[in-house]
């Protein structure tokens, strides 16, 4: 498996300013997130205190963004990461769309105002998923249940019910799709607690209480906090230094993940920063295995 210097989890201006200071400086980048910049960007009405491009609407500015990351070679591997693991000398990145291995690791994505549900994340890794096409293979005639999102989620319940008996799927968002067969959609209903009962994952609504051998929750972001084991919070942001160190060593964070204020262009100065500081380490840590 290849081996990228720096990861960088988000596409906003914090992760495409890092991942083109990683290029400058002539490291592998691996940048994943979504096809384009953020939408907290592109949605922007108007943008005027940011430095050389004043008065510029927020799609004129995501637009400006991508270019000059594809002017830089900067490519964005389009997916989501549901972990990642420090294994000492490097990083293992739990992906939808596949694993990953990077020296060093730059999170920068963002905030989410999403809170775990009671229950989710003392059962998370026991009977509490991400990722269902990750998981599936364990799910060969057993039942599952599955919270989404968004309507691209439902590939995976699909993926999911070639091999599951049956799969409860409970979208959170105005369902148009024509899931069936072996999946029973439930629309209107909001999750509220999640709890394990003699071996079954239990997950109880403001409706009905649906039961299944796992729940796979299909949220677009990760709080931090889930995303990184061990990882130190301030709060509900990702605790770092003037450097943007974390307290995992050869982990980095930027943007508004970090904290107020929530400003495009500070998030571009610290991504600037976090990659500067990755680099950095990337050279001790070159240094102390020579």
């Amino acid at each position: 498996m290849e081996r990228y210097d720096i990861a960088v989890i988000g596409t906003g201006p914090a992760g495409l300013e890092a991942a083109i200071t990683a290029k400058v400086r002539n490291k592998s980048v691996l940048l994943i997130g979504g096809k384009g910049s953020s939408d907290k960007v592109s949605k922007a009405h108007m943008v005027q205190n940011y430095l050389g491009l004043p008065n510029i609407a927020g799609d004129e500015m995501a637009k400006a963004f991508l270019d000059h990351a594809k002017e830089m070679g900067v490519e964005i591997t389009e997916d989501k990461v549901n972990a990642v693991y420090s294994m000492g000398s490097y990083f293992a990145l739990q992906c939808h769309g596949g694993d990953y291995e990077a020296s060093s690791v730059i999170v920068a994505a963002g905030m989410t105002a999403m809170k775990p549900f009671d229950g989710e994340m003392e059962n998370l890794g026991r009977g509490v998923s991400y990722c269902a096409t990750c998981d599936a293979a364990l799910y060969k005639g057993k039942t599952a249940i599955i919270v989404a999102y968004s309507a691209e989620d439902e590939p995976e319940a699909e993926f999911l019910a070639e091999r599951a008996d049956t799969v409860y799927y409970l979208p959170q968002y105005a369902y148009s799709g024509s899931l069936g067969n072996n999946i029973k959609v439930t629309t209107g209903v909001k999750p509220v607690s999640i709890q394990m009962n003699d071996g079954k994952a239990v997950l109880n609504t403001d409706g009905e209480i649906f039961t299944a051998d796992g729940i796979f929750i299909l949220r677009e972001q990760i709080a931090p906090s889930q995303l990184v084991p061990g990882l130190t919070m301030d709060g509900n942001h990702i605790a770092v230094d003037r450097s943007m160190k974390t307290n995992i060593k050869g982990l980095f964070a930027c943007g508004d993940i970090t904290g107020a204020p929530y400003q495009y262009i500070k998030a571009a100065g610290e991504g600037n920063v976090a990659a500067l500081s990755a680099v950095s380490y990337l050279n001790d840590l070159k240094k102390s295995q020579n």
